[in-house]
């Protein structure tokens, strides 16, 4: 059980300045080499953030000369905390606990012996004192930095799939506490929600599975104009690997700039889930879409890559 992973990072970073030492010395503690963590600090028209990834290389991943797959573990947010708007963490903050627990527990895994299959990437950025902007139903967290420059430093070529996560509580749509699955996103095509993610999801909360809705307008790009429900499926402009989205979720609408709004236990089953599907995904066990139907659908309908620009108008 990760609880204790959770706990360690949201006590890492709840503070109004983030070291980058106390970072890799966390991260070293675990047995990630220093090699292996990447720190880098940009700045953007809002401020700045801290980049952060970490390569956790698995016992037949390619960085070994293996051919097991990479899984991408994406923490999305605008930010940890509003400062000095708010003070503490921020219920945004979600995307950037789950990424860096997660890498901490399968660490601590491969530092007791039990070494995943495939390789991991764990990536996500680190801003405690991010603005916020007005949203419906309630405030979203703004980042310091743009969506686009997000991507570039957090969703990685290497990344065979992506799980990126995000407090998604935001809305009327979701209406579960706990957390939720989107279908699965590649190329434009909205596609069939992978069954092997479901098997996991119902095994680590003992539950029925909770999906939740992905449309058009969410997986186009930011910057156009559109409405969308948050940047928990931005990862899928910029990659051709399948992308899922796990969203923290509520059973009322929850600002992004709320703080005491990050629920532990929620964490912890989001985690859980992120680490079963890095174990099952490594091991060839887990798909995230059906190849053979994603090229009939192709066969069928064509490519939809224009939906991962910003488009243009039409007469």
């Amino acid at each position: 059980m990760p609880l204790k992973q959770v706990l360690e990072v949201m006590e890492l970073l709840d503070g109004p300045e983030i070291s980058e030492s106390d970072v890799k010395f966390f991260f070293e503690d675990k047995g990630i080499k220093r090699q292996e963590i990447k720190i880098q600090k940009v700045k953007g028209e809002a401020g700045e953030t801290n980049f952060l990834k970490i390569f956790i290389h698995g016992a037949e991943g390619r960085s070994e000369g293996g051919t097991a797959p990479t899984l991408g573990i994406v923490g999305r947010l605008g930010g940890i905390g509003a400062r000095p708007q708010k003070t503490g963490f921020v219920s945004d903050a979600d995307g950037a606990i789950a990424a860096l627990a997660s890498a901490a527990k399968i660490a601590v895994m491969r530092k007791k012996g039990d070494r995943l299959v495939g390789d991991i990437i764990a990536a996500t950025h680190l801003c405690p004192n991010a603005p916020t902007i007005p949203h419906d139903p309630v405030p979203f967290m703004d980042s310091p930095v743009s969506i686009e420059t997000m991507n570039k430093y957090e969703v990685d070529e290497l990344m065979d799939a992506v799980l990126s996560i995000d407090s998604t509580k935001g809305n009327r749509i979701i209406n579960h506490r706990g957390f939720a699955i989107s279908p699965t996103i590649k190329d434009g095509y909205i596609l069939r929600v992978s069954e092997d993610l479901l098997d996991i999801m119902q095994n680590v909360t003992g539950k029925l599975p909770v999906v939740f809705p992905a449309t058009i307008q969410d997986i186009t790009p930011y910057g156009n104009g559109i409405f969308h429900l948050n940047s928990i499926l931005q990862p899928a402009t910029v990659t051709s690997a399948p992308v899922v989205g796990v969203a923290l979720t509520s059973e009322v609408p929850v600002p992004g700039c709320a703080t005491g709004a990050n629920q532990c236990m929620d964490l912890e089953m989001a985690v859980r889930f992120a680490v079963e599907t890095a174990k099952a995904y490594g091991e060839k066990k887990c798909s995230f879409y059906d190849k053979e139907e994603f090229q009939k659908l192709l066969s069928l309908y064509g490519p939809l890559d224009h939906l991962k620009t910003r488009g243009k108008v039409r007469s």
